[in-house]
């Protein structure tokens, strides 16, 4: 049985959204990805931007440049069967790698023993588990290049805290749910820190300006305090001692 087709609906007077799901269902956030290079493939003139988020997709588009026979929301609509009848793009051909050193260190964990705790594990236990698990970038959002990365291990599954912090770190790493996310600017946050990344994850003079997109896979490695500032020093291009 063919999945369903998502819902088209106006997303203000240029865009459209593609709504696949109110929930977040990692098999419906790979298709929304599929479905995004396909249509990013197709080059049509009137897109000027694909959006993929967790259940739902945006078509942003340029109405001067849309048929002058077709209405906008029918075209996107039309557009998305079209892709989706046919065969997608493989999701594993299109990912990346992303190595993401962490420091785990208390320094720049304030919340990495109490989630160890609350999960009935050893703070040991928390950092291997959250390296070993096969992580994916499910959408970036929120600030530019905020990802959203899913495949938290289970067993490191906690809530958001209840009061956030008007102050997170540029480079932190946090963890809620079910999903991990590393801050690219020091903003508010209400995740749970459990480490630091010492690489830039968004640089406007950078091409591509975000470290990671969506559908690439994000391997977390553990790093002590005398390399992470090493490589801190090597991204500020001070270079090392």
């Amino acid at each position: 049985m063919a999945p369903a087709l998502p819902r088209v609906v106006p997303l203000g007077d240029a865009a459209v959204l593609v709504d696949f799901s109110d929930a977040l269902d990692l098999a419906v956030n790979a298709r929304i990805q599929q479905l995004a290079e396909a249509i990013r493939r197709r080059r049509v003139a009137w897109i000027r931007d694909v959006v993929p988020a967790l259940g739902s997709l945006a078509l942003h588009f340029d109405p001067e440049r849309v048929e002058p026979q077709l209405q906008p929301l029918d075209a996107a609509a039309a557009l998305v069967k079209d892709c989706l009848s046919r065969r997608l793009p493989n999701l594993d051909d299109l990912a990346r790698t992303v190595e993401v050193p962490v420091c785990y260190d208390t320094e720049f964990a304030p919340d990495l023993a109490e989630v160890a705790e609350r999960c009935k594990l050893k703070v040991e236990e928390a950092i291997r588990r959250h390296c070993a698990s096969p992580h994916r970038v499910l959408m970036v959002g929120f600030a530019p290049g905020h990802p959203y990365i899913g495949g938290l291990d289970a067993r490191l599954s906690v809530p958001r805290r209840t009061t956030p912090r008007p102050t997170v770190v540029a480079g932190s790493v946090a963890i809620a749910n079910t999903q991990s996310v590393v801050y690219p600017f020091t903003i508010s946050g209400g995740w749970n820190i459990i480490g630091r990344s010492p690489l830039r994850i968004f640089d406007a003079a950078r091409q591509p300006p975000a470290l990671m997109g969506p559908g690439d896979r994000v391997k977390f490695t553990s790093i002590g305090r005398e390399q992470y500032d090493r490589i801190a020093k090597a991204e500020k291009g001070e270079g090392a001692e």
